[in-house]
C-alpha cells in the first residue's frame, strides 16, 4: 500500500514508470514465457528493514597544509662550502644544513681578540700609572715646606719685636711664608688634575674595553651563524641556493623551507548558511565547535587521527559565499604531507530509529526513486520511496517502507512486478 503522504503526482508519474516497465519488459519476454513457465523462480538477495541508531555525517572537500612554514635564510654573506641535507629528509631544529666560507669570519674573531688584549693592557696601564703618586708626594713637600716657613716666622718675629733679630730675617721669613702657602695651592690643585685625569683615563679605556668585548662577540657570532641551521624540526625542502653559490642576509629568496609535519592543519570550506545554522544552534564565532573530525584520505581509506577545529577566517568570501574553516590533526608518523587533499567528515546528527537500504537497490528515473520488497507468496512488489542523506553505501529512507519488510538488492534484472521469486539473505561485498 502507498503511503498517504506522498503526492499524487508522485504516485501517478511512479505508476506510469511501473507500467512502461512491465510493458517493455513483458515485450522483451513473450517470446520465452512459454519456455519459462514451468523453469524455478529466479534466487534474488534481500535484505530485511530494521531501524537503527544513525549518525548522520557532513563532509567538506579539504587540503593539507604546515601552518608553521619556515624559510631558512642566511644571516651573514658568504659563499656555500657544504650542503649538509638531502631535500625531503626529516630534520630535527639545530641541526646544520649549510656551511659557508668562515675563513673572513675566524680572521675577525682573532683581530677582535687582538684589540681587546690591547685595550685590556691599555686599562691597566692607565690604573697602575704613578704621575697620582708623584702629584701627592709634590703636595706632601709643600706642606712640609710650610711648616718650616711658618716656624721661621714665629721664631724671627719675638726676636724683631725686641730688636734681637734684624728685620729683614723677619721679612725675609715672611716671603718664604708666603711662597710655601702657595706652592701647597699649587701642589693641590695639580693633584686634582692628575686625579681628573687619571680617572678619564681609566674610564676610557674601560669603554674601549667593553667596546672590544661587544665586537668580539658579534665576530663569535658571524663566525657562528656562518653555520646554517634548522630552526625547526619538519620535512625540508629542495635547496634553492647550490654549494658555491653566494649567500646574501638580505635576500628575498630563501635558502630551503622547512615544513613541521606534527601537527598537521587541514583547510575547508563551509557555506553561510552552514555558519549561521552554526551560531542558531548556540554556537559562537571565536569559539569553534569541538566535535571530533574524520579525515578521509585520497584512496579513501580514514586517517587515524582524530581532528578538531582551531579557527575559522574572519571574514566571508563574497566570491563563492564561503567561510574558510581551519582544523589541526596530530600526525606522529608523519605520514601526511602538506598538500594533500581529502575530505573532512564529521558527525553534524544523530537520527534515531532511521531505515538504512543499499543504495544498489533504490532504482532511480529521474526524480523517482523505488524499491523492490519481497511481499506475501513471494511475489515482488514495487514500492516508491523518499530518500534522505547518505550514509556509506546506504541510503536513508524517509518514506515507503516499514520496519520487518524485504527489500531486494541483488537480482533486480531478473524480476518484475508481480512475479515469484525466491529470497535468500543479501551478503555484502567487502
Amino acid at each position: 500500500m502507498l503511503p498517504q503522504d506522498l503526492s499524487k503526482r508522485t504516485y501517478l508519474g511512479f505508476s506510469v514508470f511501473l507500467v512502461l516497465g512491465s510493458l517493455i519488459v513483458s515485450g522483451c519476454r513473450s517470446q520465452a514465457q512459454s519456455k519459462t513457465q514451468g523453469a524455478p523462480a529466479p534466487k534474488v538477495e534481500v535484505t530485511e528493514v530494521v531501524q537503527h541508531e544513525t549518525p548522520i555525517y557532513s563532509e567538506y572537500p579539504g587540503q593539507t597544509y604546515a601552518r608553521s612554514l619556515v624559510e631558512v635564510r642566511g644571516r651573514v654573506d658568504g659563499y656555500i662550502e657544504k650542503w649538509l641535507f638531502r631535500p625531503g629528509q626529516k630534520v630535527k631544529a639545530g641541526q646544520p644544513l649549510y656551511v659557508l666560507d668562515l675563513r673572513p669570519y675566524k680572521a675577525h674573531v682573532q683581530q677582535a681578540q687582538g684589540t681587546l688584549r690591547q685595550a685590556e693592557a691599555d686599562l691597566t696601564f692607565a690604573r697602575e700609572q704613578t704621575s697620582v703618586l708623584q702629584a701627592e708626594a709634590n703636595l706632601a713637600t709643600s706642606k712640609a715646606n710650610l711648616i718650616k716657613a711658618q716656624q721661621d716666622y714665629e721664631r724671627f718675629k719675638p726676636l724683631v719685636e725686641q730688636d734681637a733679630a734684624a728685620r729683614q730675617e723677619l721679612e725675609a721669613s715672611v716671603a718664604a711664608l708666603r711662597a710655601a702657602e702657595a706652592s701647597v695651592r699649587a701642589s693641590e690643585a695639580n693633584l686634582k688634575q692628575v686625579m681628573v685625569n687619571t680617572q678619564t683615563q681609566v674610564q676610557s679605556s674601560e669603554g674601549k674595553v667593553q667596546a672590544q668585548i661587544g665586537a668580539l662577540q658579534t665576530a663569535k657570532l658571524n663566525l657562528q651563524y656562518g653555520t646554517i641551521a634548522a630552526p625547526v624540526s619538519g620535512l625540508i625542502g629542495d635547496t634553492l641556493v647550490p654549494v658555491g653559490g653566494l649567500v646574501n642576509a638580505n635576500s628575498s629568496q630563501p635558502l630551503t623551507t622547512i615544513a613541521p609535519l606534527n601537527p598537521i592543519w587541514v583547510r575547508f570550506k563551509i557555506s553561510e548558511s552552514q555558519y549561521l545554522d552554526f551560531l542558531k544552534s548556540g554556537g559562537k564565532s571565536d569559539k569553534p565547535p569541538t566535535v571530533p573530525l574524520q579525515l578521509i584520505l585520497a584512496d579513501n581509506s580514514v586517517f587515524p587521527h582524530a581532528g578538531h577545529i582551531e579557527n575559522a577566517l574572519n571574514q566571508v568570501d563574497s566570491k563563492t559565499g564561503t567561510l574558510e574553516v581551519q582544523a589541526r590533526f596530530p600526525n606522529p608518523e608523519e605520514a601526511l604531507l602538506p598538500g594533500q587533499f581529502g575530505r573532512v567528515r564529521f558527525v553534524s546528527q544523530q537520527r534515531a530509529n532511521a531505515i538504512l537500504v543499499p543504495q544498489r537497490a533504490v532504482q532511480q528515473n529521474q526524480s523517482i526513486q523505488a524499491v523492490y520488497v519481497v511481499g506475501e507468496g513471494n511475489k515482488v512488489q514495487a514500492r516508491p520511496i523518499k530518500t534522505g542523506p547518505r550514509v556509506g553505501d546506504d541510503w536513508i529512507v524517509e518514506q515507503g517502507l516499514k520496519p520487518g519488510e524485504k527489500v531486494i538488492v541483488e537480482g533486480l534484472l531478473s524480476v518484475r512486478p508481480g512475479a515469484v521469486v525466491n529470497p535468500v539473505p543479501y551478503t555484502a561485498q567487502k
